[in-house]
């Protein structure tokens, strides 16, 4: 069981890994810029004199923190040498923070949001599919059919700018801007999770109303495939309750499908809320990243790739190995 089990998917969790960080190391170094050079004539523009001795010192210096030193090889074992020690760098935006504080600030409030939402949009979405099914000639199950196949399409920033104009500008019921108010005091108290709350509802809904009509969606059409079953039929004609039916033979059965589709949506929504992110400002992975695109910060870009990365394989494979937990069809294989 282990070995057939566990090890195959072990080894193709870590060849991922080793292909999408080899990958944030390559990608960087085929553009066309140059960070050390592109730094240098940052500080040249802001009127800084340097005598070419100095130029050349703090080129090299620049390389050696960047990871730039040396040829490609060297470069290329360095970079797992750093990577083994923890050591992403500093950050040149933000000079000398390194670059591993400043995500480890960034990270949980992008971890709570995906959580949050995708937990919330998985169960609803799952449910209403279901019920869809279940009732078919039911006018409120062809209304939520229609409004998720409506909202579906609808991009996270579209979403999330309708929603921002909506509740904060014209109905300013929820704040525009931020994790929580300027000046509060940050602690495990009542006042300061109800403001962390208000600051994180748009956000989370934004992404969780586009996701529920996907789950909607998915769980129809295997819900669909389920309800002419030999087994569902015989358990009409025995005379079970609908809801048993519903939720003990359709759901139970379809919702296997629900659970890879949820690792799978991992990479998707998290782009998702990296883009949300954006839109209202909150300060997580989404808007750390979109300021160092800005500001051309290129160990930090390369360290939120890295960690987004590691996360969305690692929330893969967990779901992957609570299969035989659910599936009593895979320990039996």
């Amino acid at each position: 069981m282990f070995k057939k089990f566990f090890i195959p998917r072990l080894i193709q969790y870590f060849t991922v890994l080793f292909i999408g960080i080899t990958l944030v190391f390559v990608i960087p170094r085929l553009l066309p810029s140059d960070p050390v050079a592109t730094q240098l004539q940052r500080m040249t523009a802001q009127g800084q004199y340097l005598d070419p001795a100095a130029v050349e010192e703090l080129r090299e210096s620049l390389q050696e923190l960047y990871g730039l030193k040396g040829g490609m090889l060297q470069q290329y074992l360095s970079y797992w040498k750093r990577l083994f020690s923890g050591d992403l760098g500093p950050s040149f935006a933000q000079f000398p923070t390194p670059v591993i504080s400043l995500i480890k600030m960034s990270l949980p409030w992008t971890v709570g949001l995906l959580l949050a939402s995708l937990s919330i949009s998985w169960i609803i979405g799952t449910i209403l599919g279901g019920v869809k099914v279940s009732f078919p000639n039911s006018l409120v199950a062809r209304a939520m059919e229609l409004v998720a196949m409506g909202m579906r399409p609808i991009p996270y920033y579209i979403m999330a700018l309708v929603l921002l104009i909506l509740l904060s500008f014209i109905f300013p019921i929820f704040p525009m801007a931020g994790g929580y108010s300027v000046g509060s005091k940050v602690g495990l108290n009542m006042r300061f999770i109800k403001d962390l709350l208000r600051h994180a509802f748009l956000p989370i809904l934004s992404m969780v109303v586009l996701e529920i009509g996907g789950w909607f969606l998915q769980m129809r059409n295997v819900a669909s495939n389920l309800v002419e079953e030999d087994y569902v039929v015989y358990a009409e004609a025995s005379g079970l309750p609908k809801s048993k039916i519903v939720f003990r033979y359709i759901m139970r059965n379809a919702i296997i499908p629900q659970i890879t589709g949820l690792g799978l949506n991992i990479g998707f929504i998290f782009g998702g809320a990296l883009i949300t992110e954006i839109v209202f400002s909150y300060p997580g992975m989404g808007t750390l990243l979109y300021s160092a695109i800005l500001a051309g910060d290129y160990n930090l870009i390369m360290g939120i790739n890295i960690f987004s990365i590691v996360g969305v394989s690692t929330a893969m494979l967990i779901i992957d190995l609570l299969y035989p937990l659910l599936d009593p069809r895979v320990r039996y294989q």
